[in-house]
């Protein structure tokens, strides 16, 4: 019995391994279009830059992806892996391109909140709660943006309805507690080492999508 448990953990391994390298390389190669396609407009932050920004992505892109689906396809049993590895995958990508370029590209998003809802669906949980948290998440963020005059962009606040799809109130309000004090951490960090002025813009995305990463590993030892 020890032997079979082995043998089927190391396939799982060895599978999270490739799907890690395969997604990794994917990501890269999808992101590398979806710049190409806005270059010419102005929602890229640094679109000189894109190549120097981007050497270490599929490399800490893989890292990201194969400690996360790791701990997902231990854990977690068909039908419910199959969500969380569209969700967990699609987050990393979202992490890379806001901090690379600080920007949230819609195609990711939309699909990712259309699987969330698939996933509520299919799992019997309450549609309700999860459609009130992304109206409530959105229109929370939508405020804290006209508040901070742009602070806040569009593209955290569409992160925010999608990650409510997937969680529902409780679960998404611990991912703006997680993201909001790793962010104000970071950007206190970049303001004391100089690596930002005051009045530049910092990208928050990155914290709350790895927050939304981290509440749902968590949620495995939960509902698993």
């Amino acid at each position: 019995m020890e032997l079979l448990n082995f043998s089927e953990t190391s396939k799982t391994y060895c599978t999270v391994f490739f799907l890690s390298l395969l997604f990794s390389f994917f990501g890269s190669y999808w992101i590398d279009l979806l710049y190409k396609k806005v270059q010419s407009s102005d929602l890229l932050s640094f679109p000189e830059h894109i190549t120097s920004r981007a050497r270490l992505r599929k490399p800490l892109l893989f890292v990201l992806l194969l400690l996360c689906l790791g701990k997902t396809w231990i854990t977690v049993t068909l039908p419910a892996l199959f969500y969380f590895t569209v969700a967990i995958t699609i987050l990393c990508y979202v992490t890379v391109t806001d901090f690379e370029q600080h920007v949230i590209f819609d195609s990711m998003l939309l699909p990712m909140a259309v699987f969330g809802i698939c996933y509520t669906l299919h799992m019997q949980l309450p549609l309700w709660e999860h459609f009130a948290a992304a109206f409530g998440g959105s229109l929370l963020f939508f405020i804290l943006s006209f508040l901070t005059k742009g602070a806040i962009g569009g593209g955290d606040i569409k992160l925010i309805a999608t990650i409510g799809f997937w969680m529902g109130w409780k679960s998404l309000l611990s991912v703006i507690l997680y993201g909001a004090i790793s962010g104000g951490i970071a950007a206190a960090f970049l303001l004391l080492t100089r690596q930002t002025k005051r009045k530049e813009y910092i990208a928050y995305g990155p914290y709350y999508a790895l927050s939304a990463i981290g509440v749902l590993l968590n949620l495995l030892r939960v509902l698993f």
